[in-house]
Formats: C-alpha cells, structure tokens, sequence
C-alpha cells in the first residue's frame, strides 16, 4: 500500500533528555498501528509531529511523499488530510454539537464560512449523517455539547473527526481515563471507522487492548525499540518494554 506519513530521523529535545530521539517510521494506507509505551515515553509528542502541531529539531516529515510544508495554504492542505482525537477530546463547551461538527471544516472553508457557523446552523444533512452513523440522536445537534454525557462526548468527538474527512486518524491515549466498558466501545468504533484506505495510529498504555490492531510500535525514553507485526509480538517484549515502571 502506498504511504502516507513518514517520519524520518525525528528527534524533539526535552530539557534533560530528549522526548523523541532519531525516531523513524511509516504509515501505510490501509493500517492499523498502536503505539505502545509507559507513561512519559513519547507517544503524544510523536502524535503531535505527525499531526503537525509540532515542529521537531532535528528530522523530516514527509506526507503522501512530499516533504511537511512550512507554512500557508499548503500546510494548511496537507494538515487536514490527518484527524486528531486527543484524550481530552477538545470539544468546545459553549457552541452546540452541530457548530463543533463544522469546526472539522476550518481547514477547507476559511474563516468567513468559519465566522458564518457560529451565527447559523451550516450543512445540517452532513452533520446529520455523521450522528446517525455513530448511532447518536441528530436531535443532539442543537444542543451546546456542555450538556452532553461523557460517551455522547466520546461519539460527538468522533463525529468530528469524521467530519474532517481524513486519510490518517491519529488517537492519543483516548480511553485512558475511560471505564472498560466505554474503553472497549471507543476502540472498537475507532477500528471500524479506519477502514482501507484509511489509517489509524493510536497511542495505547495497556498491551491488553491491542485486539483489532495489525503492526505495533513500543516506545520506551522517545526511542523506538520495535515496529512489528501484532501476529509477531513476543510478551517478552512487552515486559522488556514496561519495566521498571509504576504498575509494570
């Protein structure tokens, strides 16, 4: 399958060690990938360059074969091919689900249709669709998402991200702070929704939610220390992986 992200070399300095160091890897149409590793190894600044929030020090960002651009439009176009669901979810409290849904648009529309979705209700059909696809009332459209359960938000944000229209979903420890029902409900819609040609990258901190996923990466001190097959992963790996770490 043909690539989509590449980071190449990728070191991110920290100020007593570096929080990425020579990371290298690729994402592939089509794949499946959970990035492993304890708490502090990395795997959100990893998210974060792949994503383009962060520029590394040292390194190259390659997207669909061509090099990560600076700035402008062109950043711009290549940033919202890559979707983001953070742990935190990042929704806006005050605006209402439907507005929140649109916000995934910015990158396309420019901010005059941007400034025109908060005064009014814009492409109801599409928002419409993408509640009913995660199984959500399109009554909740109205509604500001303040008002809103913890697993509407955790679908709502998932909406969003589908809203976008990405290539690359990137996820950043999102059940961490879930309850094991919620944790395997997200990580199964997240599976669901990465369907070929479509990737998925998502950062995990327990092994024992890697049913689903194809090729797993072990992060440990922002070094890579295995990129491989899901079928192939040894326990001692994972062992090797945690040690030393509170609760490993």
């Amino acid at each position: 399958m043909s690539a989509l992200l590449k980071l190449q070399d990728i070191t991110v300095k920290g100020r007593s060690q570096p929080r990425l160091d020579r990371v290298s890897l690729q994402v592939d149409a089509g794949e499946r990938i959970a990035l492993l590793g304890p708490s502090g190894a990395g795997k959100s600044t990893l998210l974060a360059v792949a994503n383009g929030l962060l520029t590394p020090q040292q390194g190259r960002v390659f997207w669909q074969g061509e090099a990560r651009a600076r700035s402008g439009r062109a950043r711009r176009r290549q940033q919202a091919r890559i979707g983001t669901l953070w742990q935190d979810l990042r929704l806006i409290e005050e605006l209402t689900v439907q507005q929140n849904l649109n916000a995934a648009r910015l990158a396309v529309w420019g901010w005059p249709r941007a400034l025109l979705n908060l005064l009014m209700p814009l492409e109801t059909k599409a928002c419409t669709t993408m509640l009913q696809r995660l199984d959500l009332d399109p009554a909740l459209l109205n509604q500001p998402v303040s008002a809103l359960s913890g697993g509407q938000r955790q679908r709502v944000a998932l909406a969003r991200l589908l809203r976008q229209e990405p290539e690359l979903l990137l996820a950043d420890e999102p059940v961490a702070s879930l309850d094991p029902r919620l944790a395997g409900e997200l990580l199964t819609l997240l599976l669901e929704l990465a369907n070929p040609p479509r990737a998925l990258l998502l950062s995990l901190h327990r092994p024992d939610l890697l049913a689903g996923f194809d090729r797993v990466l072990g992060l440990r001190a922002g070094r890579l220390v295995f990129d491989q097959p899901m079928a192939s992963l040894e326990p001692g790996q994972l062992e090797e992986l945690y040690a030393g770490t509170p609760g490993a």
